[in-house]
């Protein structure tokens, strides 16, 4: 899809040639120096009843009289913010999408004219809202018709406009990719389709890709991940991609994504009700392929690394017990209590190999707890980090991406439930502050660098009538890559 800037004025929207016009509209009342035209057509759809100036409420008119696109959309948004915009853009934008507009032409009214941040929510509204999964799923309605997105601006702000639709397209393309991998059933995607895919993405944009195979894995010693995949029939990856985009020597960033392509539980098996989304624990090896993606498009003055240990999860007569003893990468040992605690187990190794790049931070990225959902819902992820610096750019650039993040405790009391008698630790604590206990156990294997975790159980994936994966975090990581660039 083409995005792209419109010089117009309020005063001749109605001259605009494209096949739809969406008016997004800021404010409780008419925007002054609308178009005459179309102020008339507002005026009288409020007087009516069928508009009002409230958010969420849209109106569709169908070849207005004296208005040159062939369909007209008015969508009420909250405020003048960027998350406002996203939310009007979508609505108006799911009103047209299945019929026959190939190019769109959007602008906001009532407020000062759009920047940089309105112009990436654009993009991510409209491919958001196009986004349509048919990889297993030939019979899906039609792609939208749409290809073509102008956004109507003023001159001075013609620039910033631009700067931002390229920025929000990378991103967008990334979120895209993310969500088609975790969307794929577990058998559309294993550890060695999501290795392809890391090979193909390396092709396509200059990435160096390596992926290690089990007798890889064995000599390194990376015992937990080892204990994870041991009894499934499909085997483990170890994928570590690299972008180079400053000096070799500079320190790259570190991001590292669970990529558990189902998750059963193993032998702590798990309920069989909504079993058939475990295929999104892979989440975060999708935010990461996905981030870089849009880093490689956008082509910062950075190095960044992306690790992904891939493998299933699964019951077997070889799987590994409740009570087994592994022996990680770092020589610490875990006792495994729960082998549905799998996610730890094989990050933990995945961050002591993050040792060896020196980097500047590592950001590991996992579908981790359920504790994480019932803290925290839905809308944000849960991050923790000791490094307060590293946090506050976090939190910063999930807000930036209207990804957003919520900062949670590592104090120290919350160890004490990792205590094993026959072990350096369990991987597992008591039920209560899961999410942080999780955390807390990821810490212990990140002293050599400044470290932060991300928790998306809660935000990876949407269920009931609109499941599938919502490509999160990809815009917060992408903004904490570009925040980081020289």
């Amino acid at each position: 899809m083409d995005f792209n800037t419109h010089l117009a004025t309020p005063a001749t929207l109605s001259t605009v040639a494209a096949d739809a016009l969406l008016l997004v509209l800021v404010g409780d009342a008419a925007p002054a120096g609308l178009d005459k035209t179309l102020a008339a057509l507002l005026g009288s759809a409020v007087a009516d009843g069928d508009f009002a100036f409230k958010a969420g409420r849209t109106l569709y008119l169908h070849h207005a009289a004296g208005v040159k696109a062939g369909r007209v959309v008015f969508a009420a948004a909250a405020d003048a913010s960027p998350k406002a915009f996203h939310k009007a853009v979508s609505a108006g934008v799911a009103l047209i999408k299945g019929g026959g507009t190939a190019h769109l032409a959007v602008a906001r009214l009532g407020a000062a004219d759009v920047a940089a941040a309105e112009a990436e929510a654009l993009v991510a509204a409209v491919s958001g809202t196009v986004y349509l999964y048919r990889h297993t799923k030939p019979s899906a309605a039609a792609d939208s018709k749409l290809s073509n997105v102008s956004l109507v601006v003023g001159k001075s702000a013609a620039a910033a406009a631009q700067h931002g639709l390229r920025a929000g397209q990378a991103i967008a393309n990334g979120v895209t990719l993310a969500r088609e991998w975790a969307n794929r059933p577990g058998n559309h995607c294993t550890p060695t389709h999501l290795a392809k895919a890391a090979r193909e993405l390396g092709k396509e944009h200059g990435l160096k890709v390596q992926v290690l195979e089990r007798k890889d894995v064995e000599k390194l010693g990376m015992g937990a991940f080892l204990a994870v995949a041991q009894g499934s029939a499909e085997p483990l990856k170890f994928i570590v991609m690299r972008y180079q985009g400053a000096a070799k020597g500079t320190a790259p960033i570190v991001l590292v994504g669970k990529g558990i392509t189902f998750d059963t539980g193993g032998i702590s098996l798990k309920p069989g009700a909504e079993m058939d989304e475990m295929k999104f624990d892979m989440g975060g090896a999708a935010s990461v392929l996905g981030t870089l993606r849009a880093v490689a498009e956008l082509k910062p003055s950075i190095n960044l690394v992306g690790i992904i240990p891939a493998c299933e999860n699964m019951p077997a007569g070889n799987a590994v017990k409740p009570g087994d003893v592994v022996t990680s990468l770092s020589g610490q040992t875990i006792e495994i209590l729960n082998t549905d605690a799998e996610g730890r187990l094989i990050l933990c190794d995945a961050l002591t190999y993050a040792e060896r790049f020196k980097p500047a931070a590592v950001v590991d990225i996992a579908t981790l707890t359920g504790a994480c959902v019932v803290a925290l819902g839905h809308h944000r992820s849960g991050l923790f980090s000791p490094d307060d610096a590293l946090a506050a750019q976090l939190l910063a650039a999930g807000e930036a991406g209207l990804d957003p993040a919520w900062r949670m405790p590592l104090d120290e009391e919350y160890d004490e439930g990792l205590k094993s008698n026959f072990a350096d630790m369990g991987n597992i604590a008591g039920r209560a502050g899961g999410a942080i206990t999780a955390a807390m156990f990821l810490k212990r294997y990140t002293k050599a660098y400044p470290w932060a975790h991300l928790d998306i159980a809660g935000s990876a994936w949407n269920s009931g009538k609109a499941k599938g994966s919502t490509g999160r975090p990809v815009p917060l990581l992408t903004h904490f890559v570009l925040s980081r660039a020289g």
